[in-house]
């Protein structure tokens, strides 16, 4: 599943024409609009080989798959991040489980301490 969110893919459902412009606001996370926009205008600025590539990417691009849809907001917005930095997305994940791994360590020493005064407030529970 996670090869399926890191691909870029056409966006027909929300697309206006072909779902080029959606799928790559999609797949940056940016406002479609934009997009929409600088399509429009640069081949006026770049030239016409922007028209050339965008009916390129409409046909050989994959449609979207409808598992995509089902996401939560929360795991969208995570793939999008992972999209635009993998490398710092990567850090991320290793600073977290970094981070769990060092509570449940010190939790770990609390819970197996000689404290004699825990063993009792556990006892005291029961």
């Amino acid at each position: 599943m996670a090869g399926q969110n890191t691909r870029f893919y056409l966006d027909k459902q929300h697309g206006k024409f072909l779902g080029v412009c959606a799928g790559i606001a999609d797949y940056w996370g940016v406002d479609v609009t934009m997009v929409r926009i600088g399509t429009v205008i640069s081949p006026f600025v770049i030239g016409p080989l922007v028209l050339l590539a965008y009916f390129l990417i409409a046909f050989m691009a994959p449609n979207r798959p409808r598992e995509l849809d089902e996401l939560a907001p929360a795991e969208k917005e995570f793939w999008q991040k992972v999209r635009k930095n993998p490398k710092r997305s990567a850090r991320t994940v290793r600073a977290r489980f970094r981070e769990i791994d060092r509570r449940l360590a010190d939790v770990e020493t609390y819970l197996t301490s000689p404290d004699r005064r825990l063993a009792r407030e556990i006892d005291s529970l029961r």
